[in-house]
């Protein structure tokens, strides 16, 4: 197994510098997870105030059957965006396999070493499934995968609430950036948070033992290590807020004091006035409908929604037109 790779130092660096130049400063969450930031979001999903990884995980038990009928049986190539260490993919690898489906497992995510070890688990346990990942953000490694053709059908995994990280607008065109990549009939899986009662949100994001915390503040030692940053992560505080009507979950760092950060390696500084926030995360939550007008605008058939036990969360299926 080879990973195809490509460099995201510069791409980091052009993205921290875009970000912390704007008006309303912010950092892309995709750069969480370096190998620090991978092991805090582990801890965060064994909070019990997490709730989202245990109720998609339990979507997946209940959904693969339904999930591997709408393929009708053709061999597909499973793609993921943003596989992480695929905990939950493997309840529909074990399932699809059992049923006898033929499929290539193709994962994309930012990390190397998620990918790495996501490919040591995958021949430890089914040795004999096509695996061929890339390390690559979802816009790169679509347009590295291309346009689908022939016959073999493609089913896209968006698993986690990750479409959550985009606002609606941002959401729509990057749905439709997958929508041109895909042929008739081809399947999108994508994974919304639900609304539900702020109180559970506002924990799910803001965990007593401060793993959320440390995950985001992560960020800022990950710019103090690879591009010469000087932050000092005891003078900023995780803060995060959750409006009911928009269902946008808002995750930022803010300083305690006025001070100057320098980048060393790009030569660049930045001047922050005491509590003058940084986002870094935003966490986007959906009704039923609303995901059902997404799909629309994002030109694909809606064909149902897979919801966990408590509707919190639901994984949608989606279908590109074949009329």
């Amino acid at each position: 197994m080879t990973v195809s790779q490509t460099s995201t130092l510069s791409a980091f660096a052009q993205d921290v510098l875009d970000g912390l130049s704007q008006e309303k400063r912010r950092l892309s969450s995709k750069w969480f997870y370096d190998s620090r930031g991978s092991e805090l979001f582990k801890q965060i999903m064994s909070c019990p105030e997490y709730y989202l990884t245990e109720a998609e995980a339990e979507i997946y038990r209940h959904s693969a059957a339904s999930l591997y009928e709408a393929t009708e049986g053709q061999p597909f190539d499973l793609i993921e965006l943003g596989a992480g260490d695929g905990t939950k993919t493997q309840l529909l690898i074990e399932r699809f396999l059992a049923a006898g489906a033929q499929f290539t497992y193709r994962p994309i995510d930012l990390s190397a070493s998620a990918l790495s070890d996501l490919g040591k688990l995958i021949k430890l346990r089914w040795p004999r499934l096509e695996f061929n990942p890339i390390q690559a953000d979802y816009f790169e490694a679509l347009d590295r995968l291309g346009s689908s053709t022939g016959s073999r059908l493609r089913v896209v995994l968006f698993p986690g609430a990750n479409i959550g990280n985009f606002s609606p607008t941002e959401a729509i065109g990057m749905l439709r950036n997958v929508r041109n990549f895909l042929r008739p009939g081809d399947l999108l899986f994508t994974g919304f948070d639900l609304k539900k009662d702020p109180a559970v949100v506002l924990a799910a994001y803001n965990d007593p033992a401060g793993y959320t915390a440390a995950f985001n503040l992560n960020l800022l030692s990950r710019i103090n290590r690879e591009l010469g940053g000087d932050f000092k992560l005891d003078c900023w505080r995780h803060w995060e807020t959750y409006d009911p009507v928009t269902g946008a979950a808002r995750s930022f760092l803010l300083p305690i004091e006025p001070q100057t950060i320098v980048l060393s390696e790009v030569q660049r500084s930045f001047q922050f006035r005491a509590w003058e926030p940084i986002q870094v995360e935003i966490s986007q939550k959906y009704t039923l409908r609303e995901i059902e007008g997404i799909a629309d605008a994002s030109g694909f058939d809606f064909l149902r929604h897979y919801c966990d036990g408590r509707a919190y969360f639901t994984d949608s299926l989606w279908q590109v037109p074949t009329r």
